[in-house]
């Protein structure tokens, strides 16, 4: 099917070597050739909305970033043959974080920072909000309390009430009065890449937004080996984040955590969309997270 729509729509690349990259959580990504790659909407009916989002706004991007970036190089128009956009773009080589991840922290921590760093930059009139995600934590009070009480109920997590503590002190942070400036939105260890102990690659900008950087800032809970290398993130990132913004960053940090844990378990009971190497980071960031707290 899928070279059908290529010789339909760029066939000078339908004769390219096609095989099976991975199923995402939105899309099934397909090597085309070496260095590019076709992305199908395969899952949730959004898919077709950030497909879109990246074609028009991460090129631009792209070439300001340290790390590769799957870059949109050509959009597939829906057909009666496959009735939803698709994508053909740069492939980044790397293996996910969460099955490989960083072991040279101080290597990872730069990179981190210097990633989000240059990504953290106003955003444009016309850039895409970040629907509740670049916003306030306040409104995700209810989904935290759901989180929090499935995983406790599933006997996945040791302290309940350190994680409550850490989410109540995130929720009282002052909220962002900086510019509105771009945020990935989805920084979870599956779309970082890593090659030799460090960071090599980010993919996956169909979370793009502009609005308060906490929520890619939780990703140094997140993605890091350990506290000193997200106190060497920290120091590295600028400009230097206040205190009320780290505050916010560990109530996102929790947040993905508890999702992701909740996901592995899924995995490891066999259900569909269950990813068992969702855990261990998780159980790593919710420690830390707890661990700290107050810091």
């Amino acid at each position: 099917m899928i070279r059908d729509l290529l010789r339909d729509q760029h066939p000078d690349l339908a004769e390219r070597p096609l095989r099976l990259g991975a199923r995402g959580w939105d899309n099934q990504l397909w090597r085309l050739g070496d260095d590019l790659a076709v992305r199908l909407p395969w899952a949730t009916e959004s898919a077709d909305e950030l497909l879109h989002k990246e074609h028009t706004w991460v090129p631009s991007l792209a070439p300001n970033l340290p790390l590769p970036v799957p870059v949109p190089q050509r959009l597939g128009v829906p057909t009666e043959r496959f009735p939803r956009p698709w994508l053909v773009t740069t492939w980044v080589p790397g293996e996910p974080a969460d099955r490989v991840p960083a072991t040279r922290g101080e290597e990872a921590a730069d990179a981190l920072a210097a990633f989000l760093t240059a990504l953290h930059q106003p955003a444009p009139a016309g850039a895409p909000a970040g629907r509740g995600r670049g916003g306030p934590l306040a409104p995700y009070g209810e989904h935290f309390a759901q989180g929090l009480g499935a995983v406790t109920e599933r006997g996945l997590v040791s302290d309940p009430d350190g994680i409550r503590a850490v989410w109540a002190d995130a929720v009282a942070a002052p909220d962002w009065t900086g510019p509105a400036l771009w945020v990935h939105g989805d920084l979870h260890p599956a779309n970082v890449l890593t090659a030799k102990g460090t960071f090599c690659g980010v993919i996956d900008f169909g979370d793009l937004f502009a609005g308060d950087p906490a929520n890619d800032l939780a990703a140094a809970w997140n993605l890091l080996p350990s506290t000193t290398a997200m106190d060497r993130f920290h120091a590295a990132y600028r400009p230097t984040p206040d205190v009320a913004t780290l505050r916010r960053a560990r109530g996102w940090a929790v947040l993905r955590a508890l999702g992701a844990l909740l996901i592995a378990d899924d995995g490891e009971r066999g259900l569909p969309n269950g990813k068992p190497t969702w855990g261990p980071p998780a159980r790593a960031a919710l420690g830390r997270l707890v661990a700290t707290a107050g810091r």
